[in-house]
C-alpha cells in the first residue's frame, strides 16, 4: 500500500484554502445534511428501542371480550377454564382504561393492581414493592403530577364515574418508571377503585392476561382459546408488536420524507460538483501537468481533498447530531412523533447508536462525494496540458 505524500497531502490543504470560499459552502451544507439525516436515524432507533422495552414486559396472550365489534368488559370466570389448557401457567384479569380529564382535554391511563397478584411490569412490580397503595389513594405518573398540580389538585383528585356519583381519592405519591411511554399518563390504584370509577361489576376485568410455558407454543395456544371461545379477541404478544410497529412505520414516513429530500440535496451537490471544474482549477491541473505531475498525482491530490471535506463534514455532522438529539432533546423534529399533547412524555431518549445506522450514512455519502471529486479532475488530467491551459 502506498504511504500517503505529505508534501501532496499539504498542497492540498492549500489548494482548499485557496478556493476556500467554495469549499466552506459545500462543507457546510454536506455537514448539515449529515446531521440532518444522523438526528432523523438516532430520534427513530431511540424511539424504536423505548417502545419495545415496553411491548416486552407484556403477557404473552392477551384475550378481550367484544359487542358489536367494540371492545367491553369479560368475566374472570372464564380464568378456571382457560387454565386447564396444556402449556398455560397463569391467568389473571387485568383492569385498566382511559379517563378523560376535561379540564386538561387529555386521556389519563388507569391501571388497577393487587398486591397478592403477580405483575408483568417492572414499574408495577416497584410499585407493589415500595409503597403503601391503599383503597383511597393513587400513585401518580410525573407527568400527571405536573398536570394535577397545574389543576390544583395537590392533595387528592375527584374521578366522576359513570352514574355521576364523585370518587375522592388522594394522591400517595408519584413513580416512575424504566421508559416516559410506559409512565408518563399513567395513574395506579387498587382493583376495587378502578372497577367503580369504570362502573365494572364484581366480576368484570377489562381483559385476561396469559402467561405460557414454553413461548414457542403462542401461537397453538392462541388458536386452542379462539376454538373455546369463538367471540372474543385473542392477541398475541407479536401481534400488538406488528401493530406497534405499524404505528411506527406511519410516522416513519414523515421521518423518511425529509430523508429523501435530504439525499435529493446532497446528489444535486454530487451533480453540480461532478458536472466540471471552474477555469481556475483546470488552469491549475493544466500547469501541473506542465512542470511534470503526472495524471496519478494530480488524482491523489482530488482524492486527499474529497476525503478530508467529505469525513470532515460526517465527523462533525454527527457530532451535532448527537448534541441536538441527546442533549438538545431534538426541539422541532420530536413534535412529529410525540405531537402538542399537553402530556406527552418529556422525551428524555434514551442513548441508542445503531452503528449499522453510521455505516449506511458513510456508504450513501463519502464515497459518491470522493468520486464527483476525482472524475472532473481526472478528464481535466488526462487532457494535454497546452490544451487545458487555452
Amino acid at each position: 500500500m502506498k504511504k500517503i505524500n505529505l508534501y501532496m497531502f499539504e498542497y492540498t490543504i492549500n489548494y482548499i484554502l485557496r478556493y476556500k470560499s467554495k469549499n466552506i459552502f459545500v462543507t457546510t451544507v454536506f455537514t448539515l445534511l449529515i446531521s440532518l439525516l444522523a438526528s432523523i436515524f438516532f430520534i427513530a432507533s431511540s424511539l424504536r428501542s423505548e417502545e419495545f422495552t415496553t411491548l416486552n414486559e407484556l403477557p404473552e396472550i392477551i384475550i378481550q371480550n367484544q359487542k358489536a365489534g367494540m371492545h367491553t368488559t369479560i368475566s374472570e370466570d372464564m380464568i378456571d377454564s382457560l387454565l386447564d389448557i396444556n402449556g398455560i401457567s397463569g391467568a389473571k384479569g387485568r383492569v385498566w382504561g382511559y379517563y378523560y380529564f376535561d379540564n386538561a382535554k387529555v386521556n389519563f391511563s388507569i391501571v388497577g393492581i393487587d398486591e397478592f397478584e403477580s405483575q408483568e411490569s417492572k414499574t408495577l412490580q416497584n410499585i407493589v414493592a415500595n409503597s403503601e397503595l391503599n383503597s383511597s389513594s393513587i400513585l401518580v405518573g410525573k407527568g400527571v403530577r405536573e398536570l394535577l398540580q397545574k389543576s390544583y389538585y395537590s392533595e387528592y383528585f375527584n374521578f366522576i364515574k359513570p352514574n355521576l356519583e364523585l370518587k375522592k381519592l388522594y394522591i400517595a405519591g408519584s413513580f416512575n418508571a424504566a421508559t416516559e411511554f410506559e409512565s408518563n399518563d399513567m395513574i395506579v390504584m387498587s382493583k376495587e377503585n378502578a372497577k367503580d370509577i369504570f362502573g365494572y361489576g364484581d366480576n368484570e376485568v377489562t381483559d385476561i392476561a396469559i402467561t405460557i410455558i414454553n413461548p414457542d407454543e403462542i401461537a397453538q395456544i392462541a388458536i386452542k382459546i379462539k376454538d373455546m371461545y369463538p367471540n372474543i379477541n385473542v392477541i398475541t404478544k407479536e401481534d400488538l408488536k406488528v401493530s406497534y410497529q405499524n404505528l411506527f412505520d406511519y410516522k416513519s414516513g414523515l421521518f423518511m420524507a425529509l430523508f429523501t429530500i435530504s439525499l435529493f440535496t446532497f446528489f444535486m451537490i454530487i451533480y453540480d460538483k461532478s458536472s466540471g471544474l471552474s477555469s481556475e482549477e483546470k488552469k491549475e491541473i493544466g500547469i501541473l501537468k506542465a512542470i511534470g505531475w503526472r495524471v496519478e498525482d494530480v488524482l491523489y491530490i482530488k482524492l486527499y481533498e474529497g476525503m478530508i471535506i467529505s469525513f470532515f463534514s460526517y465527523f462533525v455532522g454527527i457530532i451535532i447530531a448527537l448534541i441536538y438529539v441527546y442533549i438538545l432533546q431534538a426541539p422541532l423534529l420530536n413534535k412529529i412523533f410525540l405531537g402538542y399533547s399537553n402530556l406527552k412524555p418529556s422525551f428524555d431518549l434514551i442513548f441508542v447508536v445503531d452503528y449499522e445506522v453510521l455505516l449506511l450514512l458513510i456508504l450513501l455519502t463519502v464515497p459518491l462525494y470522493i468520486a464527483a471529486t476525482i472524475i472532473p479532475s481526472w478528464k481535466v488530467a488526462t487532457t494535454d496540458a497546452d490544451e487545458v491551459m487555452r
